[in-house]
């Protein structure tokens, strides 16, 4: 849906953003979804659990998707 310039102005967003529409009393309503922050997380946080052992199983149980031949641009 294209929307005009001054209109994302007055919504305070701009090209691209995200908006709740809807219809109320004949009138079309258009509101921007204000995006939540979302959590970084440190290495520490992501590697929380990980241990050799699982590591090992992981690697075992994903292994078909490392192997056969390239069909895009895969990096080998």
């Amino acid at each position: 849906m294209t929307i005009p310039a001054d209109v994302l102005k007055l919504l305070d967003t701009e090209v691209g953003a995200a908006l709740e529409l809807d219809v109320r009393d004949g009138m079309f309503v258009a509101r921007p979804l204000r995006a939540v922050s979302k959590k970084r997380y440190s290495l520490a946080e992501l590697l929380k659990g990980a241990t050799p052992a699982r590591l090992a199983a992981l690697n075992a149980q994903t292994e078909w998707a490392r192997s056969g031949q390239s069909v895009g641009r895969e990096i080998g």
